[in-house]
Order: C-alpha cells, then sequence, then structure tokens
C-alpha cells in the first residue's frame, strides 16, 4: 500500500493567511512539514488547525501567501492530478449510505481512472487497505450501519488506496478507542510519505509525531520535533496547562504529565 515509485513531498506554506469577513483565521503561517515525516498539527480548539489543513488539500484559498508540495504552488495542479498526490480524511466526512465498505473505500482508485491501477489493481489494492486497517469483516457492511470508529478506519483505507504523496488528515484517531487510536497511528507513521494530521492528544502527538507545528488564534507559535516543542513554558502559554515533561522510559519521546491547569483567560480561551 502506498507503494508509489514518487518521491515523498514537503509542503512549504509561505505567509499563509485567511479571514472570514471580520474574523482572521490564520495570520502569516511560515512553516514546513518535512518530506516522508509525520507531521502534528497541535493547538487549542479554534486555533486554525482545520483550516490550514483545508488550504494545503485546496478547499480553501488562502487570502495571502501560498502552499506549496515540493517547489510548485498546490494551486498550479490540475484537480485531476492534484488528487493523485494528495489524499485527504476529513473529520466529519459524508459518504452515499447505499455503498458498501468495500465501494467507499474503492472510490480512493477514482483518479487512477484509466491508468494501469484502474481494473488492474483495484481489488489488490482494496483489499491491502481494508487488511491494513483490520476491517476486512466490515466488507459488505453499509456506510451507514458502521459506527464513528468504523467509518473513520473506512476513510483512512480510501485514502490509502488513492496512492497519494501527501497524506492530510483532521483528528484521524476521532471515535477510535485507544488500542485502534496506537494502531492507527502505527500504521500512520510507517508510510513512506508525507503526513499532516491535526491532534488533539498531545501524549499521542509526541509519541508519533517527527515533527509538529504549533498553532494558537491562528498564528505560528513554533514548530520543530516534539521533545523541542513540548515545553512546560510552551504548553502553560498555548493550552493554559501546569505540566511536567518527562523522557518515555522506552523510546526516550516526551512524556507530557498533566497536573492541573492554569487559572485566568489564556490566549488559547480566546
Amino acid at each position: 500500500m502506498t507503494g508509489t515509485t514518487s518521491p515523498a513531498l514537503p509542503i512549504r506554506l509561505e505567509d499563509v493567511g485567511y479571514a472570514v469577513g471580520e474574523a482572521r483565521l490564520l495570520t502569516g503561517i511560515t512553516a514546513t512539514a518535512p518530506a516522508g515525516g509525520f507531521t502534528g498539527l497541535i493547538g487549542p480548539n479554534g486555533s486554525g488547525k482545520t483550516t490550514l489543513l483545508s488550504t494545503i488539500a485546496r478547499w480553501t484559498r488562502p487570502d495571502t501567501g501560498r502552499v506549496l508540495l515540493g517547489d510548485r504552488p498546490v494551486r498550479s495542479y490540475p484537480h485531476r492530478e492534484l488528487a493523485r498526490v494528495v489524499a485527504a480524511v476529513e473529520q466529519h466526512s459524508a459518504t452515499e449510505t447505499e455503498l458498501t465498505v468495500e465501494q467507499v473505500v474503492d472510490l480512493g482508485t477514482i483518479p487512477h481512472a484509466g491508468s494501469r491501477f484502474r481494473r488492474v489493481d483495484t481489488r489488490e489494492l482494496v483489499d491491502d487497505a481494508l487488511a491494513r486497517l483490520g476491517i476486512e469483516e466490515l466488507r459488505t457492511r453499509t456506510w451507514q450501519s458502521l459506527s464513528g470508529g468504523e467509518r473513520q478506519k473506512t476513510q483512512i483505507a480510501r485514502a490509502l488506496v488513492q496512492q497519494p504523496r501527501v497524506l492530510l488528515l483532521d483528528e484521524p484517531t476521532n471515535h477510535l478507542d485507544t488500542s485502534a487510536s496506537l494502531d492507527v497511528l502505527t500504521l500512520l507513521r510507517s508510510l513512506p510519505i508525507t503526513t499532516v494530521a491535526a491532534l488533539h492528544d498531545l501524549q499521542l502527538a509526541a509519541m508519533y509525531c517527527d515533527h509538529l507545528i504549533v498553532l494558537d488564534d491562528g498564528l505560528l507559535v513554533t514548530e520543530g520535533p516534539p521533545a523541542q516543542v513540548l515545553t512546560r513554558e510552551l504548553l502553560a502559554d498555548v493550552y493554559r496547562l501546569d505540566v511536567e515533561i518527562t523522557p518515555h522510559p522506552r523510546t526516550g519521546a516526551p512524556m507530557v504529565v498533566l497536573c492541573g491547569t492554569i487559572g485566568g483567560p489564556g490566549r488559547g480561551t480566546r
């Protein structure tokens, strides 16, 4: 799965800004998601994570700056070509209720119609994706009959079948229990592509991400490796949390130990 021979692409954000009326949702975001890495977008609710993902996916046109995949502006891609490069999983995906899980996953092959993928490798790609997400037994179930977690896994399987070079996910562990969340994040981290995911769980971000981009109130706070980014000072300032940071005994990744909240309004509460 995701066995494309094309190299992973870095995502470059250059002074990206976006407003809706008087509300400024993003302001001057300049950051990079490294090629082939797993980048986490973190920040409080309303910090701009979903909006930034939407600009990368080209669903939203920024009113300042630009997004580049490698050295090429994302706006320069024809729709069909972009669909072969970028796959996205939204937090609340809508799908025709009469489709089966197998049919939903097979939708990921549409961008490759007319290429060697279509009608030749479709069944193999779909079977592999179902197996990797552990949902083979759901193959004939309809979308309407699925739980939230089953729908989330189905949409991730569809994205993998798309064979992207860039994968964007908004809260990929939404509706998943702890075990399923760890399995999905382990899979995403293993992919030889550039993955960017908006995450609300700081511990999972610390454990699985190679790179973090921190947003607050539509502004870039910082970016870098989790061990560099996740500090007591940053989490107090951005999240209003009182924490201790300690190395994981096995992996050395930072562990976020929650001690409480910091009283009073902060930037993350606006």
